[in-house]
């Protein structure tokens, strides 16, 4: 258990509504519970009751719903009084909470000490986050399967197979004139071979995952007057920037959210990048290049009519190094030219018009391919954060390194020693409370 305190938050977000939810968790509520419901409650069945304040009165009327441990979310009591949702009256049921003995819950608390008590681990209790943040459909769906278990599942099976061959290595290790046959005859090589394979499989999955969480930094760029707020507003589906024929109307960066087939993609529009003297004109010209620092992708717009010009040239040649690009040829409307997406080594190209849509499901086609978007649908697919695609490359990493070292068990076993570890702190099997701290201070306070 993680203590002997109980802590109080409202579960519902902040506002009006229909119903609110006011969550208590900790060991033996049995005092609190009585000081609010005068009415005896059965584990696990909803009762209806008032909710009565210190002098007797009743705060309000709704369902009360008590869990005992060890069978509730935090694996300790909870109560849940479920009343009307105005912020007024969910306060009042709050501070009696807090008068009887309860403190404020800190964020993330409940589902930390449910990750404490051995109801989920931690890569759950990350998608229970990721679940509530979730900005699309697909997103939503994957970091589901997150809380249920599929990547942790995952996980698992590969610190398994670890396990069994560092048990391997290390009976090796015990018999120091036989150590090297003894891994041939248990096919060692093999073994790593089939969790390299695996690991790489997981990886690829995370890395699926991640875009459906994190999304894409999409920045478009280019001369002034070729297109970029007409393109954000076709994509975003309403006139989010102006549109002029004068150059230089976009003087700072306009941004949006919207959903590519599923995936988040932030969508820049950024100052156009000329030479001027125009002091206001060129700070948004700098934010453009700050904006391109932190993007996933650049997408460069040209005059189709025009087509590609020097200072284009220039732009690509001071993009950053291995940052994704597209070049979107425009205004196609004005040529008697169809819709295209030609593939190259070094970027694809869209023909397209931003004034009449045409050929913006090639540019969406084209953005995913290039951020490594595999396509087919989110199914089957986990939510991953950051963090755990890192862990997955490091892993990957030492069973890579471990795969030189087969005939020097000592260093073998060491690079299998720090693979493991590598899993283990995506569920929590190997982590600090450094960690801990960074992740769940980012929930809302009553989950």
């Amino acid at each position: 258990m993680t203590g002997s305190d109980i802590i109080a938050a409202i579960s519902t977000a902040p506002g009006k509504g229909g119903i609110g939810v006011v969550r208590v968790a900790g060991p033996r509520l049995e005092a609190l519970m009585s000081g609010i419901v005068r009415t005896p409650l059965s584990p696990r069945r909803a009762t209806l009751a008032d909710f009565m304040d210190s002098h007797g009165s009743a705060i309000d009327r709704g369902i009360a719903l008590y869990f005992p441990a060890p069978h509730s979310y935090t694996g300790e009591d909870v109560l849940e009084l479920h009343g009307h949702g105005g912020p007024v009256v969910l306060q009042l049921l709050l501070r009696r909470c807090v008068e009887l003995g309860a403190r404020p819950a800190q964020p993330g608390e409940f589902t930390r000490r449910a990750y404490v008590n051995d109801k989920i681990d931690l890569a759950q209790a990350e998608s229970v986050a990721d679940l509530i943040d979730a900005a699309t459909t697909e997103a939503a769906r994957s970091a589901m399967r997150s809380l249920q278990g599929a990547f942790s599942r995952r996980i698992d099976e590969l610190l398994d197979g670890l396990v069994e061959l560092r048990t391997l290595v290390e009976a090796a290790l015990d018999f120091p004139d036989e150590d090297v046959d003894l891994i041939k005859q248990s096919d060692g090589a093999g073994r790593l071979s089939k969790l390299k394979a695996k690991l790489e499989g997981v990886l690829a999955a995370s890395q699926q995952g991640s875009l459906l969480r994190e999304g894409v930094r999409v920045v478009l760029v280019g001369q002034p007057n070729v297109g970029k707020s007409s393109l954000l507003n076709l994509l975003a589906g309403e006139e989010l920037a102006i549109v002029t024929d004068i150059a230089g109307t976009t003087r700072d960066a306009i941004r949006q959210s919207v959903s590519i087939r599923g995936i988040p993609a932030h969508i820049i529009d950024t100052a156009g990048l000329r030479p001027s003297s125009d002091p206001v004109e060129k700070l948004g010209i700098a934010r453009t290049w700050a904006a391109i620092e932190r993007a996933d992708i650049v997408v460069l717009l040209v005059d189709a009519a025009k087509g590609i010009a020097a200072a284009d040239q220039d732009i690509l040649r001071r993009l950053p190094a291995g940052l994704p690009r597209l070049t979107v040829m425009n205004k196609i409307d004005l040529l008697p030219r169809a819709p295209a997406l030609e593939r190259a080594k070094q970027g694809a190209t869209v023909w397209l018009s931003a004034k009449t849509g045409a050929g913006v499901e090639l540019l969406r086609e084209a953005l995913l391919e290039a951020v490594g978007w595999h396509g087919g649908g989110a199914e089957g697919l986990f939510m991953a954060r950051e963090r755990h695609v890192h862990a997955l490359e490091l892993a990957q990493r030492h069973l890579d390194q471990a795969a030189g070292q087969t005939e020097r068990l000592e260093l073998f076993a060491e690079e299998l020693r720090a693979a493991q570890h590598a899993l283990g702190s995506i569920t929590g099997e190997f982590t600090t409370d450094d960690l801990l701290g960074e992740i769940f201070k980012r929930f809302c306070i009553g989950k």
